[in-house]
């Protein structure tokens, strides 16, 4: 029986939903369910499919207690019902529908500034580039499948849509599917829903390239990741190219042993953090095509301090062209801190620790751990040393007596005149005010 309550609940739960999700989202996964039975001890949902199921429980599990009844122990008092979709809408839907095998190479929707022309190569990102160029060039015969990796924001969409473009404009004939992890999940949904899967198998199967954006929101997902398993192992075996990005290397996502070892079959490439130059370069040229110039002290200035992913560098970009043009001003430091020190402003929530601040000194200054912790006297040590020892003064509320310990035993004496010594050569020393700039901004990034 559904009581009036029970049922304005589950009408509640679907409004505040519909506020936060896209409307693609509310009509694959919330839309196709309805109420069969609530009361006060329990609610009966039915859905479409096991897949609608997991969605719900997996994504909306905190929300849905708010609005629905719970047992003894706290948990949602949900019962589901899976039922088939009827006949005669199934029959509607096929009238109307084009045939998924049929669908055009047109279906590839590429952004037309992720090109290899716009992508700025450095020393981070310039393998992963000739192995996204060798894939375009040859598909299905260099590296199958390429599986790229690296943090948010730096060009991995970028190198996919690369590879679309490229192959679109010299290999005509060849059909290209370009789709994110959630499109993928969302059209198995959908097919599944209106009984179309074998449609949905036939168009992935016939392709001759296959573009994968963001393959770690298929973790935990173990229905939809067995389809994607046999769509990979069908495009592999017939020599199509299959690209993939992450944000984690195949070994650090919890999927299947099954497809980890599959995309690890080919190509496993890093895209890291560009260097100081490769952002400057990023940024002198973001801003040509803006049509503004920005001077080379300036660009440096900005690559200092933003320096976590090129889609943050692109932002800074915007916002500083936007300024500049409203309020009619040149582009200057001055003006840069003005317009971009939101962007500047880092979270302290993160506790630096002595052992963070060496290996970061270590990383800038290319030297050893081990060597800031030795006794050794050597100036290309000593000097990165008495960084270290000033970072951990100026960052750490600590006794001088055990920050000292930690370089290899040194006393609070001597961590005390590295401290006064590096301070003394900050005032005119401005390469090492950039050095020590950088060690900060990796340590609180």
């Amino acid at each position: 029986m559904i009581t009036d309550q029970s049922q304005d609940a589950w009408t509640l739960f679907l409004d505040f939903v519909q506020e936060r999700c896209s409307a693609t989202e509310y009509a694959n996964w919330f839309a196709p369910i309805q109420v069969r039975e609530c009361h006060a001890e329990k609610i009966v949902l039915e859905v479409p499919n096991i897949f609608v199921q997991e969605y719900l429980l997996e994504n909306y599990k905190k929300e849905l207690k708010n609005f629905l009844p719970l047992n003894t122990a706290g948990e949602l008092a949900i019962e589901f019902a899976i039922t088939e979709a009827r006949k005669k809408q199934q029959t509607e839907k096929k009238t109307v529908e084009a045939p998924l095998q049929e669908a055009p190479q047109e279906t590839c929707q590429l952004n037309p500034f992720y090109t290899f022309e716009n992508f700025i190569e450095g020393p981070s990102n310039q393998f992963v580039k000739s192995a996204a160029a060798g894939v375009a060039m040859r598909p299905g015969r260099s590296y199958n499948p390429l599986f790229i990796h690296g943090g948010v924001g730096l060009g991995k969409t970028h190198l996919l849509h690369g590879i679309g473009h490229y192959v679109k404009q010299h290999h005509k004939k060849l059909r290209i599917h370009s789709i994110t992890t959630e499109g993928f999940i969302n059209d198995l949904v959908d097919n599944l829903r209106n009984k179309t899967l074998d449609k949905m198998k036939r168009f992935y199967r016939s392709l001759d390239v296959l573009l994968v954006d963001d393959i770690q929101f298929l973790q935990n997902r173990m229905n939809f990741e067995e389809e994607f398993c046999n769509t990979f192992e069908s495009l592999i075996h017939q020599n199509k190219q299959i690209v993939i990005t992450s944000d984690k290397p195949p070994g650090q996502l919890r999927l299947s042993e099954r497809l980890i070892a599959r995309m690890e079959w080919g190509l496993v490439a890093n895209i890291g953090i560009p260097d100081l130059e490769t952002r400057v370069a990023i940024l002198q040229h973001k801003a040509e095509q803006k049509g503004i110039r920005i001077p080379q002290k300036v660009a440096f200035f900005i690559a200092e301090h933003i320096y976590h992913n090129v889609r943050q560098l692109e932002g800074a970009i915007n916002r500083l062209c936007a300024y500049c043009r409203m309020m009619g001003l040149d582009v200057t430091e001055e003006t840069v801190e003005r317009s971009l020190s939101e962007l500047f402003q880092l979270s302290p929530s993160k506790k630096v620790s002595v052992d963070n601040i060496m290996k970061s000194v270590a990383t800038i200054f290319e030297v050893k751990v081990s060597d800031l912790r030795s006794d050794s006297r050597s100036k290309d040590v000593a000097f990165p040393r008495q960084v270290a020892m000033y970072l951990a003064k100026e960052l750490i509320n600590d006794s001088l007596a055990k920050l000292s310990s930690s370089f290899g035993g040194k006393t609070h004496s001597t961590l005390l005149h590295a401290w006064k010594k590096i301070s003394g050569k900050l005032e005119k020393d401005e390469i090492l005010r950039r050095q020590i700039e950088m060690a900060r901004r990796n340590l609180e990034a």
